[in-house]
C-alpha cells in the first residue's frame, strides 16, 4: 500500500502482487480520466482475477471506523446486538409474574381474576397484547425509517423510545395509561427487532453468522430468565414497588446498549455503507471486522462480492412493488420465507409460556409462590438449553432444526391437552408431567425455533429488498404475536384443554409440512451465494431447497458462472466516482498549476464513518 501522497494508491495484480501508481508522474490514460480500473483477485473463471471497483484505496486505509478491530469489534457488535435482544426477553416475561401480584391487580382492577372469568381475561391480555401492536408499528415504520438513518442509528432510536415507554409503564396509574405505554415501548422494539438481525448477520463472517445471531436468541431468554427471578424477588415486597421497580429495570439495558453503541464507536453496516455509495467507509469497515488492511485479499474479495450485488440489486430505483416479483431474484417468494418464518415462531404457542407462566401454572392448581419458583427456574432451563443451539446450527442447518423441534413440540403440547383436567382435580403426578412438559416444550423452542428465525429473513433475502422485507416479517411476528397473547387468556377461559390441542395440532399439521417442502438451506452461504440458491432454481424450474442440499453445483459469487445464472453476463459495477455518487473522500483527479493530474480528497483523512 502506498503510504505517502494522496495521489498514490494500490492496483492488485494477477497472482497477488501489487502495483503502485503515482498519478503526479503521470499514470495510464485511464488514471488521467480519473478512472483507475483495478484487477482483481479471486475467481478462477475470470483468470484468477476478480474487478476491485474504483475505490481510492489510501483513502479508505486512513479512516478509523471504530475504535475495535477483528474479533473485539466483532464480539462488541455482539454484545450491542445482543443488549438489545435481553431487553425484549425481558420486556416480554416481566409481566408474567404481575399480573397476578395483588398490588398490581389493586392497581389495575380491570385485570383481576385473570382466567377466572371471560371479561377479566380479555382484558388482561388486551393489555399484555397491545405491546405487540405497538412492536408491530415499530417494524412496519422501518420500511421508511431503516434505509435513511443506517442500522446503528435506527437501534439507538428503537432503544431510546424504549426509555420513554418504560418510563411511562412505571409512572402508570390506570389501565389506559398503562396501555398507551406499552404501546410506546412497543415501537421502539419494533425498532429494534427488524434491524438488529440485519445488523449482525451483514456484519458477521458467513460461517460464524449463524452462532452469532442464535447467541442474540439466547439473550432474549436471559432477558425471560431475569424478568422471572426479578419479579420473584420483589413477590416479597409490598406496595406498588412490587411492580414498578421490575417494570422499570428495563431502562438500564436500553441505557447500557445505547452508551456502548456510540462509547466504542461502532460501525456502520459495510453492506448499507456499500449501498448508499460510501465505498469507501465500507471498505474500511471490512478490513476493521476482519482485523487487517483494505488491501487484503479476503477483504478485497468480499468488497467485491458486495459491490457485484449492489450494482444488479440498485439497477433503476426501487418501488415497493419489487418486493412482489420474482424472476431471478424471487423477492416475493423469499420475502415470505421470512414472513412465515417469524409467523411459525409465534403461533406454535410458546407466549402462551413466555407472557403467561405464572397464570398457567396457577391455573394448573399450584400456590402463588410455587408458581413464581417454577416459572425462575423455567426461565433458567429456557436459558441454559438455548445456548444448545450454538454448537449445532452450523452442523445441522437451519432446516432440520425447525422441523424436527416443531415436531416435539407437537407432542409436547399434545401430552398438556391430555393432562389439563386432571391437573386441576389436583392430581399430583398430572401436575408433575405437565410441569416437565412446559419446560420440555421450551427446551424445543430455544433449540429449532427462538433464534433462527431472527437468523432466517436476515439471509433469505436480497440485499435491494432486506430492509423492508426484514421490516414486513417482523411486523409478521409481531401481528401473530398479538393475535396469540390476545386470545391465550380467553382460550383458557373458554375451551381450556382444548388451548393445548390447537397449538399442537398447528405444530404437527401446518408448521412441519411447510417447513419440509419449502424453507431452503442457509447454513455456512454467503449472502451473495443465497442469491445464486435461488437464481438457480428459477433457471432450471427446481425448488430452490433442492439446491441449497448440493453445496457443490453452487459456484463462487462474482465468477463468470455465478454472474451468467444471475443474469449478468458481464460484472457490472458501480461508478464509484465523485461525479457519479456525488460521495466524500472519493478520489476526484485534477489538474496543478503544472498541468500534472493530481489526487484531491473533500474530507480530511481521518474523518469518522
Amino acid at each position: 500500500m502506498a503510504s505517502s501522497g494522496g495521489a498514490a494508491f494500490s492496483i492488485a495484480r494477477p497472482g497477488g502482487q501489487w502495483q503502485n501508481n503515482d498519478l503526479s508522474s503521470g499514470g495510464t490514460d485511464e488514471m488521467r480520466n480519473g478512472r483507475a480500473s483495478g484487477r482483481r483477485f479471486g475467481s478462477e473463471d475470470t483468470g484468477g482475477e476478480t474487478l476491485v471497483a474504483d475505490v481510492d484505496t489510501h483513502y479508505a486505509a486512513q479512516l478509523k471506523p471504530s475504535r475495535l478491530s477483528g474479533k473485539s469489534l466483532t464480539y462488541m457488535v455482539t454484545f450491542v446486538a445482543g443488549t438489545g435482544f435481553t431487553l425484549f426477553g425481558y420486556d416480554q416475561g416481566v409481566l408474567s409474574s404481575l399480573l397476578t401480584l395483588p398490588a398490581f391487580e389493586e392497581q389495575f382492577p380491570q385485570t383481576a381474576n385473570g382466567f377466572g372469568g371471560s371479561r377479566s381475561a380479555t382484558l388482561q391480555s388486551f393489555l399484555v397484547a397491545i405491546y405487540e401492536l405497538g412492536c408491530m408499528a415499530g417494524a412496519l415504520s422501518n420500511l421508511y425509517v431503516g434505509d435513511r438513518l443506517g442500522r446503528r442509528h435506527t437501534i439507538t432510536l428503537g432503544g431510546c423510545i424504549m426509555i420513554v415507554g418504560a418510563i411511562l409503564q412505571t409512572a402508570a396509574v390506570d389501565y389506559a395509561m398503562m396501555l398507551v405505554a406499552r404501546v410506546v415501548t412497543g415501537v421502539g422494539n419494533g425498532l429494534l427487532t427488524s434491524t438488529v438481525p440485519a445488523y449482525q448477520s451483514e456484519c458477521a463472517k458467513p460461517h460464524k453468522r449463524g452462532q452469532l445471531v442464535l447467541i442474540e436468541g439466547s439473550l432474549i431468554t436471559l432477558g425471560v430468565m431475569m424478568s422471572y427471578w426479578i419479579d420473584l424477588g420483589f413477590f416479597f415486597t409490598t406496595g406498588s414497588i412490587s411492580w414498578r421497580f421490575p417494570i422499570a429495570f428495563q431502562i438500564l439495558l436500553a441505557a447500557i446498549m445505547i452508551v456502548s453503541m456510540y462509547a466504542f464507536k461502532l460501525p456502520e453496516s459495510p453492506r448499507w455503507l456499500a449501498a448508499k455509495g460510501k465505498y469507501a467507509e465500507c471498505l474500511a469497515v471490512l478490513a476493521a471486522l476482519e482485523g487487517t488492511s483494505v488491501d487484503d485479499k479476503k477483504v478485497m474479495s468480499t468488497f467485491n462480492g458486495i459491490c457485484d450485488a449492489i450494482s444488479a440489486e440498485q439497477a433503476g430505483g426501487f418501488g415497493f412493488r419489487e418486493l412482489f416479483t420474482n424472476g431471478r431474484g424471487q423477492n416475493f417468494r423469499r420475502m415470505l420465507l421470512g414472513v412465515t418464518a417469524q409467523c411459525f415462531q409465534q403461533i406454535c404457542g410458546i407466549n402462551l409460556i413466555t407472557y403467561y407462566l405464572t397464570s398457567v401454572l396457577t391455573d394448573l392448581g399450584l400456590g402463588a409462590e410455587m408458581s413464581r419458583i417454577i416459572s425462575g427456574v423455567n426461565g433458567t432451563c429456557y436459558f441454559l438449553t438455548s445456548i444448545v443451539a450454538l454448537f449445532v446450527i452450523e452442523r445441522v442447518g437451519r432446516r432440520p432444526l425447525m422441523f424436527w423441534m416443531a415436531l416435539l413440540q407437537s407432542f409436547t403440547m399434545a401430552i398438556l391437552a391430555g393432562l389439563y383436567n386432571k391437573s386441576k382435580e389436583d392430581n399430583k403426578p398430572a401436575q408433575v408431567i405437565s410441569v416437565l412438559c412446559l419446560f420440555l416444550f421450551n427446551t424445543w423452542f430455544s433449540i429449532g425455533w427462538l433464534g433462527i428465525t431472527w437468523l432466517y429473513p436476515a439471509e433469505v433475502t436480497p440485499l435491494r429488498i432486506r430492509a423492508p422485507a426484514n421490516a414486513l416479517s417482523t411486523a409478521s411476528n409481531w401481528i401473530f404475536n398479538f393475535m396469540v397473547v390476545m386470545a391465550t387468556g380467553p382460550m383458557f377461559a373458554n375451551i381450556g384443554w382444548g388451548t393445548y390441542a390447537l397449538f399442537a395440532a398447528i405444530n404437527g399439521i401446518i408448521i412441519c409440512p411447510v417447513v419440509w417442502i419449502f424453507f431452503p438451506e442457509t447454513k455456512k452461504y454467503s449472502l451473495e451465494e443465497i442469491d445464486i440458491i435461488f437464481a438457480l432454481g428459477h433457471n432450471e424450474k427446481k425448488s430452490p431447497v433442492w439446491y441449497s442440499k448440493r453445496p457443490e453445483d453452487i459456484p463462487e459469487a462474482g465468477s463468470k458462472e455465478a454472474e451468467r445464472i444471475l443474469g449478468r453476463e458481464v460484472p457490472s459495477h458501480p461508478d464509484m466516482s465523485e461525479k457519479k455518487t456525488g460521495h466524500k473522500g472519493m478520489r476526484k483527479v485534477i489538474k496543478d498549476n503544472d498541468g500534472k493530474p493530481v489526487t484531491q480528497h473533500f474530507e480530511n483523512a481521518n474523518s469518522k464513518v
